[in-house]
């Protein structure tokens, strides 16, 4: 009985289903229980991975441009890499020796990688604390979120950033992840963690990360120039079909889609920003303090009104329903290709 149990699920694991169905549960997962603190998080061992190899690459390579960037080229690649291979091998080892735990396996990273969850969980405790007007205890808590100081903003400049982090990660937490776990299932999936947790430890312009991080920032382009897009083509979609619930100017998210998705240092965080800035109709992007310096960055959208807090409320509604319609169509276009090459 146990054999032929086990020899079931190498059936349903040897096909397309299995994968589709792991990445549903794990979705689901991901929204029923987000992303607890006390659960040991693999993304948590990767960024430390990144700072134990950055000490030691610092140390092997000189101090100059030349080195920096081959040291940083190593990081880019090397992290990604043994994410997969680690990933890879653990998991075939499960679904060889136990096929139904392999299973389970699978569906657990599927559903730690994905962060839907989190994302508006930590997004609405912004919101909750703006809600006692404590300015100060805003800003700490929107620091949780971004990478730029936080010490100096207004309450519409955290609103605003909130909106920002939300609308980036939607295509970053939700959309790519989901995209690479469908081609290649939790391997890929940890290979493009890998690359975003190295392009947000690593991946910045100031001095101390000029030629060290570019390999990484580049790579995350790389990674995130499809899913970026599609994500930003999908919050649209989300826009028209809730829009006039949650009162969302479907007209202006496309306009400004249109005339700013290239409004950023990035190419690929102002498809999903600008969306987001069209359908609330107010002004993102702009200069912003990073790391002690002032960084310029283009605006993305109108000031057709002032930012309010119920703002990130309506922002997570497009996060919701964007990650619904990114895991139905990226499920749909997987099972179309297993389809036509059967």
């Amino acid at each position: 009985m146990k054999e032929a149990i086990e020899w079931i699920f190498i059936l349903i694991l040897a096909s397309t289903s299995w994968l589709i169905l792991s990445v549903i549960l794990g979705f689901l997962s991901d929204l029923r229980f987000g992303d607890p603190e006390q659960l040991p998080h693999p993304v948590v061992w990767i960024g430390k991975t990144i700072s134990v190899s950055e000490k030691i690459l610092r140390k092997i390579f000189p101090k100059n441009p030349k080195s920096e960037r081959i040291a940083g080229c190593i990081l880019a690649l090397g992290i990604p890499a043994m994410s997969f291979f680690i990933s890879g091998c653990i998991l075939w080892i499960a679904l060889v020796r136990n096929p139904p735990f392999g299973f389970v396996l699978h569906t657990f990273w599927a559903y730690q990688i994905l962060a839907t969850r989190c994302l508006e969980q930590e997004s609405r405790k912004v919101y909750d604390v703006l809600q006692t007007h404590d300015l100060e205890k805003s800003r700490k808590q929107i620091a949780r979120l971004v990478g730029r100081d936080t010490s100096q903003l207004t309450e519409e400049e955290i609103i605003k950033a909130c909106i920002e982090t939300v609308a980036e990660n939607t295509s970053d937490g939700v959309t790519a992840p989901l995209f690479y776990l469908l081609i290649g299932g939790v391997p890929l999936g940890f290979w493009y963690k890998a690359v975003n947790t190295l392009d947000s430890m690593v991946g910045y312009r100031n001095p101390e990360y000029r030629y060290f991080g570019t390999a990484s920032a580049k790579l995350d382009d790389f990674a995130n120039f499809i899913p970026a897009r599609l994500c930003a083509l999908l919050m649209l979609l989300a826009i028209r079909l809730a829009g006039k619930k949650e009162k969302l100017n479907f007209s202006s998210a496309w306009n400004i889609f249109r005339r700013d998705r290239k409004n950023h240092l990035s190419p690929n965080s102002a498809q999903t920003e600008s969306v987001a800035a069209g359908a609330l109709e107010i002004q993102l992007g702009g200069t912003h303090r990073y790391f002690g310096e002032m960084v310029e960055k283009p605006t993305i959208g109108d000031p057709i009104r002032t930012a309010q807090p119920e703002d990130i409320l309506r922002m997570n509604k497009i996060l919701i329903w964007t990650a619904v319609f990114s895991l139905v169509l990226l499920s749909a276009v997987r099972i179309l290709i297993w389809f036509i090459n059967l």
